[in-house]
């Protein structure tokens, strides 16, 4: 039961996962649809039982104020997949400014990533290139979709056609 639903507005973009169980509900309360039910599983009832659902998409259309996704160390450690973006380690990872701070650089998507403390220490106040460290993935602001990917795990081959728009 900890697989992750998806959710769709009234429009079909993708907004949110939420678990088995709230979808349930909202199912069972007439305030989303089922679009699309997984296929390993149903939900059991003492009479009665559910196909478990994959995608569900809501009866309205909620308006949503804000859709980026909110600057975090996590965030930024789920964004480079918990690896040292210079070396690859996944061991005592921290944040790194590529330009650093006392030369001007700011706290944003395109300027943190995860590094070890290795690295981070190697290259302290210097750039990447004056430290000799070459960046494995440019860091950048992910999209919604691509961070629903990414919190996802596992992903249902139902939601390819909601989250590569």
């Amino acid at each position: 039961m900890d697989q992750k639903v998806l959710v769709l507005n009234g429009d079909y973009t993708a907004i949110t996962l939420c678990s088995v169980q709230k979808a349930f509900v909202l199912l069972f309360l007439d305030k989303a649809e089922m679009i699309a039910n997984s296929e390993n599983g149903v939900l059991r009832t003492v009479s009665k039982s559910y196909p478990k659902p994959s995608i569900i998409r809501l009866q309205r259309y909620v308006r949503v104020p804000y859709k980026g996704i909110a600057l975090s160390r996590h965030n930024i450690m789920k964004r480079d997949h918990f690896e040292c973006q210079y070396c690859g380690s996944t061991k005592n990872l921290t944040l790194d400014h590529v330009l650093p701070r006392s030369r001007g650089g700011d706290s944003s998507w395109s300027n943190l990533l995860t590094a070890c403390s290795r690295c981070n220490h190697a290259k302290g106040h210097r750039t990447p290139q004056e430290a000799g460290l070459t960046i494995r993935q440019q860091p950048k602001k992910p999209t919604l979709s691509g961070f629903l990917k990414l919190s996802a795990g596992t992903i249902d081959h139902n939601w390819h056609a909601y989250l590569n728009n």
